[in-house]
């Protein structure tokens, strides 16, 4: 493998099934005997899973900037804390979302415009996915898969028909780097897809196991 671990982020609307499509990729690269580590946005250390408490509470009452500062907060820990060592340590990190879901969501979403990419290129601290797959689908059907919404999930279909906007627009701007993937099929048929795109960016990564 290569010094640096290949790191792998997955991107998508509110119920578009993240968490276990991740999981069956994290299982699918064990097999191959690849070591895999997983982290998720915000979150994945003490003080990011603070911050994601407050952000996703349906109670607070934050305005967008704020919101924006407290994302690049968490990312930026999760960044110094964790992941520039698990690059040293495995050969496959996987993220649940990125700096992606911060343009998507806050700039697009919440319309904060450009702004949001000049501040998320500074504070992702030069790292940069190798590989996202974005999962898209169906707002209204996504939403609905969710019993408890947070405060996110709540917001109103405008905010959310604009965030699947803002994640074409960022596919359509990198599409080496971003594959979409149909999140309103069967597991069974995002899974299919999932490994194909996994198996040939490796293999353009000339690990000879795939």
């Amino acid at each position: 493998m290569s010094k640096r671990a290949l790191f792998i982020t997955f991107e998508g609307l509110e119920g578009s099934g993240k968490s276990s499509i991740i999981s069956f990729l994290v299982r699918y690269l064990k097999k191959k005997r690849l070591s895999v580590k997983i982290f998720r946005e915000p979150g994945s250390t003490k003080v990011g899973e603070l911050l994601r408490n407050i952000l996703l509470d349906k109670k607070k009452v934050i305005s967008p900037c704020t919101e924006l500062l407290l994302y690049l907060a968490a990312r930026t820990q999760l960044i110094e804390e964790k992941l520039k060592k698990a690059f040293k340590d495995y050969d496959v990190i996987i993220c649940d979302r990125f700096y992606d879901s911060t343009i998507a969501y806050q700039g697009y979403g919440l319309k904060l415009g450009k702004m949001v990419e000049k501040v998320v290129n500074i504070f992702s601290l030069g790292i940069k996915p190798d590989l996202t797959i974005l999962l898209d689908g169906s707002v209204k059907k996504g939403l609905k898969r969710i019993k408890d919404k947070d405060r996110i999930e709540k917001r109103p279909l405008s905010f959310h028909y604009r965030l699947r906007r803002g994640y074409r627009a960022i596919a359509k701007k990198e599409p080496l780097r971003v594959k979409v993937v149909n999140a309103d099929r069967s597991l069974k048929e995002i899974y299919s897809s999932i490994k194909k795109i996994v198996d040939d960016f490796l293999r353009k990564k000339c690990i000879k196991k795939f």
